[in-house]
């Protein structure tokens, strides 16, 4: 089961989804580390070649004419951005050439801003980088977390896979080796009922069980090649005609403690970022909610030099500096409550994420509970149900001999062989049951309980490896 899991971590669909999804975390947030940074872009217009008639109005006594142009411009612009995600403005650095040739005067003008250093702020005004700063590091958390979730939901469904396989082969093979015996015995009862040892009723009950034996053997041997199929399918193998499956049999007497299992589950699993996260995005929305009400203000300011002239050297030279502040007002004067509306559905969606975080909470400690009970007693119950099949199996040894020496009746025979079966089946049954609670337990703590250690993995290789 070991191999096969492991199989179907590297190979099957679920594992290609949930390694799609972390890399889509992944790119997401370093995007997002990447806003945080400086960015530099170099901007122009080249070749504009303008040959037009364009409006000209005269400035002493405003008639306007049209008169012919005939230019082509060129225009650079170097600048570095910074976002200040603690106050939410931004900070800008630019240097700006501009060329214009006009032909029919034969005129040459170039306009340069060699430097210019601008600032704008938002006032009372909501800071969408400094909420992303809180909420986009414990996204990819959270991501790192899901995907090894999502790696023991995969073992979860290998295991069901593979005891459903391993329970319809035992029964194939159980069901041939039944026939085998049937037809074994059947012949004998045929001498001892010449013999006078055994009534005409008991060998038809007999040549009855054979028959039906029979067809429960083609019926298994279908129900074993679904199942098979369905197990491959998942692991994405096809070629597997002699596969032959084995029951895993190192089930370990663990004793988990219940509050470390909590603490680990506390520690290590999605679910207390996951609500984390919904409780600081409905107070996003609401700082969000209240920053859009009442007056709302932006601060604009700049400096630098300028200079225009008829050749390049000379726009760089004698330059005049340049400065710009102001302040932009918006006051909302009646918006018939609109605002107000917002904000008090912020706060009441604010106040069910807190409760539904609280119910979340407490609905997942009482699960991991339930699961850590159903674990401590899951051992025992597997090592039961493996003597109960052993002394099924050898009680039917005895039963079949002594019903070859003519001790027993057919009732007890078949007797004997449903005990059997019912065993074999409750044995498999308790083992797909210990490794399903073993696996969800390993899930909700993302902790190896067998090697005492947390599950890991290396995410820069899984980058490397997928994320090309």
């Amino acid at each position: 089961m070991n191999d096969a899991i492991l199989i179907a971590q590297q190979n099957s669909y679920d594992a290609q989804l949930a390694r799609f999804s972390f890399l889509s975390s992944y790119w997401a947030y370093k995007s997002f580390r990447a806003e945080l940074l400086p960015s530099v872009s170099l901007t122009g217009g080249l070749m504009n070649f303008d040959h037009s008639r364009v409006e000209a109005r005269n400035s002493e006594d405003g008639k306007i004419n049209y008169v012919d142009n005939n230019s082509l411009t060129n225009s650079l612009t170097l600048s570095v951005e910074q976002q200040v995600a603690s106050l939410g403005g931004t900070l800008s650095l630019q240097s700006y050439l501009y060329r214009l040739d006009q032909f029919d005067y034969k005129l040459t003008t170039y306009n340069t801003l060699p430097l210019r250093l601008s600032y704008s702020q938002p006032l009372r005004s909501y800071n969408e980088l400094k909420w992303r700063k809180k909420t986009e590091p414990k996204e990819y958390e959270k991501a790192k977390k899901v995907y090894l979730e999502k790696m023991e939901d995969i073992a979860i469904q290998v295991a069901t896979l593979y005891f459903q396989a391993i329970s319809s082969q035992s029964d194939y093979s159980q069901n041939v080796s039944k026939y085998s015996d049937l037809e074994a015995l059947y012949k004998i009862s045929e001498k001892r009922l010449n013999l006078g040892t055994i009534t005409k009723s008991d060998l038809l009950q007999l040549e009855l069980s054979k028959l039906n034996t029979k067809v429960a053997v083609n019926n298994s041997k279908i129900k074993m090649d679904d199942n098979m199929f369905d197990l491959f399918s998942y692991l994405r193998v096809t070629d597997y005609e002699d596969a032959k499956l084995i029951p895993p049999a190192n089930v370990a007497d663990m004793v988990l403690n219940a509050d470390e299992v909590l603490r680990k589950a506390w520690d290590n699993s999605s679910h207390s970022l996951t609500q984390e996260i919904s409780v600081l995005t409905a107070q996003q929305n609401l700082a969000q909610a209240k920053s859009a009400k009442g007056i709302q203000m932006r601060l604009n300011a700049e400096v630098g030099f300028n200079r225009t002239a008829d050749g390049f050297a000379a726009a760089y030279s004698h330059l005049r500096d340049n400065e710009i502040i102001g302040l932009t007002v918006t006051l909302p004067i009646f918006d018939w409550g609109v605002q107000k509306g917002k904000v008090m559905v912020a706060k009441s969606k604010l106040e069910l994420a807190k409760t539904m975080k609280e119910q979340a909470d407490q609905d997942y400690v009482q699960k991991i509970k339930r699961d850590i009970l159903q674990f401590s007693f899951q051992s025992e119950q597997c090592r039961t149900s493996m003597r109960a099949q052993e002394i099924s199996n050898e009680r039917y040894e005895i039963t079949k001999k002594r019903f070859e020496t003519g001790n027993i009746s057919v009732t007890e025979i078949n007797t004997a062989i449903q005990e059997l079966e019912t065993a074999k089946s409750q044995y498999i049954s308790q083992l797909q049951a210990y490794w399903s609670y073993y696996y969800t337990l390993r899930k909700y703590t993302l902790y190896d309980w067998d090697k005492h250690q947390d599950l890991t993995v290396d995410f820069d290789k899984l980058v490397q490896t997928n994320g090309k």
